[in-house]
Order: structure tokens, then C-alpha cells, then sequence
């Protein structure tokens, strides 16, 4: 019975946390950054054509389980969905028709984040996160279009449930970012050192990439600011320092690694962490500089409305499948690093290093052909696929596929395929002599045919030697970073 009081009176504070009123002005900011990142990025999507190269272009898509009814549209149309989801971008910014805005957004940006496992990115999926997010918080009640025409959606104050929910979602991917990059070679200082010491002569500093213990400072350095800083950012006297120190680390891999919006997401999603009117007190301390204000009189607060139920357990799930999506790799009999067992949706960013070279050999009706995937695939869905066991499978069902339609039959596809891990000498990653096309793709255990890690670890001390893989010239060599 103590136990059952106990679990109300919990149950009451989080209700009463959660609904007290606070500044919209946070929550506000936070959708014009993200609406305005979306809108520069589907710019760049025009500017470089990748609308076509990514979705046009290749015959053939590795689609999400599930969604293989999710495929691109015809030309025009798949480039006017694409303008679309940036007008709502735009919209969403401006705070104007915000409701229908957001889902418009959503709906889109997912559409095209479903079409291809190939542009998987895990800024992709955060922003997904938020964008699904959006869709249920008050964002246009201050700082909004909405709110200017319409006198009845301004508000100036907002559940302070609207502003933890993003602060929780910072708050686990900064963490697991940083969880995820305790193994051997991170800590060893791969694959750090490959990608600085490539770019040693790009930058005055770059000596510096040179020497192991800078290498192994900025791997130790990466953790700590991750698994340290983040709960940092929820104690007010070492929120702004932290905060400074996250803005330095993100400008610098903005300059070192080519990944796109990433880092300014980061950087203006981190603000959600200061107090919720800190628009408003960033704006008197810049005029106080100038001029001498009034003292600051903060509007009433309304009553506070309780939270129903539903959105309490719905907060609740929330956050228990996005702290169970990172750990599911521990699950698996493998490592991650090498198989991809649990990869995706767990915040590996940018851990691994990443080569392959190799081919498909099919079988049909007593001959053997060579399959060069570069003749079925485009460049970059063939080097991603080489280094994914999961693709592997999806491209040899295509293959089986193509020579079935050709007339074969009794068809078998086999993988030769060579991989290196963050510089270590190449070894098969996919067993050569397992048919593809007659076992199942594992989703709740390890996959038998992909071959266990030769050498678990390996560091900066070992690459000091040419990491480059000997392979026949028509094999596919790529060297993929994970993001």
C-alpha cells in the first residue's frame, strides 16, 4: 500500500513539473532554427542535383523492411514533392499555417528518408525525431506568423513539457554518441587518426595529426565531451561554458568532415537546454550595452493546466524505444563495428572507417557470371552496399531477381567480398561460399554467414604503414565514414 501512495505522489509531481508554464520563447527559436536548416539543406539538394542522383538515377533502391511499397515518384513529380517538403521547411519557420506546415513536413522529409537505406544518415533521423515531435508541441504560439494574423494562437507561455521532451532527445543523443565510442580503436585513437592525419597538409595545425597522443586527446577528449557535457548542459553554472565548448567541437568537425547541416543543427537544437526565455534575456543584456532598460518585468503566468494522461505515457514511450534503440546492439552475439548489427538508429557517428572490394558471383542453370555491382547499382549505392551485411542480402535477392526475369532458374549468389575496419589489413567479410538467396536475413540475432572480426583492436599505433587494399582493378574499392 506504501508503495502504491509513493507511486502517485511521484506520478503527481511529474504532472505538475510537466505542466507548469513556461516561456514559449525557447521552444519558438528552436522551430525557426530547424525549419531554416531544412530549407538551406533542400538548397543544397537543388544546388548539387542530388534529388536525381540519389532517387532518379538508380534503377534499383535498398528500401527499409516494411516499406518496399515506399518507392520514388516519377520525374517531374519527385522533384516538385521535394520543393514542397522545403516551402513547408520555409512555412515552419515563418510560423505560418504551422498545424498543417509541420506535417506537410513530416510526412515528406520521411517519405524521402524511407526510399533508400543507401542515405541513412543520423542527422537524417534526428531531425525526423524532432520533426515528429513538432508536430505535437505549441511551437507557433510566439515568434510566428500564425500568431500575428491570429490574435487567438499567441501565447506566451507553453507546457514545460514541450521544452523537456526536446531536451530529453539532446540529451540521449549526446549521450549515446558518446557510449558508443568507448571500443578499442576509438580509444586507440582509429579512426580519428586516418581521417586528420589525410588532411595534415589542408590546415596550419595540421602538423599536429602527425603525433599519436594529439590523436588519442582529441578520441579521449570526443567521449568525454559527450558523456560528461551533456548532463553539464542541464546545471545552470556550467551550462554556457559547456555550450561554448560543443559550438568550438561542432565548427571544428563542420571544417574537418564534410556532413552537411549537422553540426549547426546540433549547435542551435543545444540552445533548448537554457532557460526558456533566454531569447528574451539575450536580447536585454545586447541592448543593456547601449542603453539602460527598464527593470525586466516578466508576463503572469496562467494557471497551470494539468497534462492528460495520454501525453504523459506518451512521453514516457517515447523516451523508452529511443534509450532501447541504442543498447538493441548489445543484443548481438557480433560487433557492431564490423557486422552493423544494430547500427542504425543508435547514434554511431562517425566512429568507423570503412573499405571494400569484391564482387557477386551467380549461379544459374550450371554457369557462373562475375557481377560487377557498379553494372546495377550507381557509385555511391554499390560502396555503401559493401560494407552493410544487410544490403549485401538485399542485393543479392535483386540479382536472383534480374536472372529470373532473364529466364534462369535454380539460382544461387554468392559474395567475395574483402573488408577493412579502420585501417586493419583487409579480410572476407561475407562467407563466399554461402548462397545468399537461401538464407534469411537475421533481424533479432547475428547472421551465421558474415564473418567474425579477425583482429578486435587497433589504433593509431598500428597504422603507421600504407592502409591502402590490393584488389583487381574492376573490383569496387571505397572507403566509407560512417555517419
Amino acid at each position: 500500500m506504501a508503495n502504491v501512495e509513493q507511486a502517485k505522489t511521484y506520478w503527481a509531481r511529474a504532472v505538475n513539473s510537466l505542466s507548469h508554464p513556461v516561456s514559449g520563447l525557447s521552444l519558438a527559436m528552436f522551430r525557426i532554427a530547424l525549419g531554416a536548416m531544412l530549407v538551406w539543406d533542400c538548397w543544397r539538394f537543388i544546388k548539387y542535383d542530388r534529388v536525381w542522383r540519389y532517387w532518379v538515377a538508380p534503377d534499383f533502391h535498398f528500401t527499409y523492411p516494411g516499406f518496399g511499397w515506399v518507392t520514388p515518384l516519377p520525374e517531374p513529380w519527385i522533384q516538385m514533392a521535394w520543393l514542397g517538403m522545403g516551402l513547408a521547411a520555409l512555412f515552419v519557420m515563418l510560423g505560418l499555417f504551422y498545424r498543417v506546415s509541420i506535417v506537410v513536413l513530416t510526412v515528406t522529409f520521411g517519405y524521402f528518408f524511407l526510399l533508400d537505406k543507401v542515405e541513412y544518415l543520423n542527422h537524417f533521423y534526428l531531425v525526423i525525431l524532432f520533426l515528429i515531435l513538432m508536430c505535437f508541441l505549441p511551437a507557433h504560439r510566439m515568434l510566428s506568423l500564425d500568431a500575428r494574423f491570429r490574435p487567438s494562437v499567441r501565447r506566451d507561455h507553453v507546457p514545460y513539457a514541450a521544452v523537456f521532451i526536446l531536451r530529453a532527445q539532446m540529451e540521449l543523443m549526446l549521450i549515446f554518441a558518446g557510449l558508443v565510442k568507448l571500443t578499442p580503436d576509438w580509444l586507440a585513437g582509429e579512426p580519428l587518426g586516418l581521417w586528420l592525419r589525410a588532411q595534415s597538409d589542408d590546415f596550419p595545425f595540421g602538423f599536429l595529426f602527425n603525433y599519436d597522443w594529439f590523436i588519442l586527446a582529441g578520441a579521449w577528449g570526443t567521449v568525454a565531451l559527450h558523456v560528461l557535457g551533456a548532463p553539464l548542459l542541464l546545471w545552470h553554472r556550467t551550462r554556457l561554458a559547456t555550450f561554448l565548448v560543443y559550438c568550438v567541437f561542432h565548427s571544428a568537425n563542420a571544417m574537418f568532415f564534410n556532413i552537411g547541416i549537422f553540426p549547426w543543427l546540433t549547435i542551435a537544437a543545444t540552445t533548448i537546454f537554457f532557460a526558456p526565455d533566454w531569447p528574451h534575456r539575450a536580447a536585454r543584456w545586447l541592448l543593456g550595452r547601449f542603453e539602460r532598460l527598464p527593470p525586466y518585468r516578466p508576463p503572469a503566468r496562467p494557471t497551470p493546466r494539468a497534462l492528460p494522461a495520454l501525453a504523459l505515457v506518451a512521453i514516457a514511450g517515447w523516451l523508452a524505444v529511443q534509450i532501447a534503440l541504442p543498447i538493441r546492439a548489445g543484443y548481438f552475439q557480433t560487433e557492431v563495428r564490423w557486422s552493423g548489427d544494430g547500427h542504425r538508429f543508435s547514434w554511431r557517428m562517425r566512429i568507423y572507417d570503412r573499405q571494400a572490394e569484391g564482387n557477386f558471383i551467380v549461379t544459374a542453370d550450371g554457369q557462373d557470371w562475375t557481377v560487377d555491382p557498379a553494372d546495377y547499382l550507381s557509385r555511391r549505392q554499390a560502396g555503401k552496399m559493401m560494407v552493410r551485411s544487410d544490403m549485401i542480402h538485399q542485393f543479392a535477392a535483386h540479382l536472383e531477381d534480374i536472372w529470373r526475369e532473364a529466364g534462369y532458374s535454380d539460382i544461387a549468389v554468392r559474395a567475395d567480398i574483402r573488408k577493412s575496419l579502420n585501417g586493419r589489413p583487409a579480410q572476407s567479410f561475407i562467407d563466399p561460399g554461402v548462397d545468399l538467396t537461401a538464407v534469411p536475413l537475421a533481424y533479432a540475432r547475428h547472421d551465421e554467414w558474415v564473418l567474425p572480426l579477425d583482429l578486435p583492436n587497433w589504433g593509431v599505433a598500428n597504422n603507421r604503414g600504407d592502409r591502402s587494399m590490393a584488389g583487381q582493378d574492376e573490383d569496387i574499392i571505397v572507403s566509407v565514414p560512417s555517419l
